[in-house]
């Protein structure tokens, strides 16, 4: 769960917030680098509750059903911490969908796999694109926590790219 604990911790340390907040942020933002989809929230928010990280109260605004508000503890505040510093040194192997194809590469007839490389290439492009442009837009709204992570998605990208364009080259 220190994926998640850090996200969520995370998350809160910015501020307070309420389950949905928490979720809708994972979901249009963290999950476009992060590969995280949570089901639910609310198990490890009450998991993080349970070891005294987060706090929740019952909010009321205005005529708005209530709302369960989660507050980072000082206790909380330490662990993110500490999730942060070592998750800048966790080095986990980002996976490719494409090695799993690379390893079974005899099982396709070569001018299909061509056929599908120069397409997986043309996807790359776009990525390459779109991300090159989100990167502009945030640098003007002075974002640069994304800025650092699209450039690196950005880089990974390419990186693919090149192998792909040298590797249909080979074949």
């Amino acid at each position: 769960m220190t994926e998640q604990e850090l996200i969520l911790l995370g998350l809160l340390k910015e501020s307070p917030k309420h389950g949905y907040e928490i979720k809708k942020e994972i979901k249009e933002i963290l999950s476009l680098f992060a590969g995280i989809d949570l089901k639910s929230i609310y198990y490890p928010l009450r998991i993080l509750e349970k070891k005294g990280l987060v706090t929740k109260r019952i909010t009321k605004p205005g005529r708005r059903p209530q709302r369960l508000v989660y507050t980072l503890t000082p206790k909380g505040e330490s662990r993110f911490k500490e999730l942060l510093t070592k998750s800048l040194l966790n080095f986990k192997r980002p996976q490719f969908s494409l090695d799993l194809s690379l390893y079974f590469l005899n099982y396709i007839k070569p001018d299909t796999l061509k056929r599908r490389l120069r397409a997986r290439l043309h996807v790359l492009e776009g990525l390459s694109r779109g991300l090159r442009q989100m990167i502009g837009s945030l640098k003007k709204q002075k974002s640069a926590s994304l800025v650092y992570i699209l450039e690196h998605n950005l880089q990974m990208v390419e990186t693919e790219s090149r192998f792909l364009t040298d590797f249909i080259k080979k074949l």
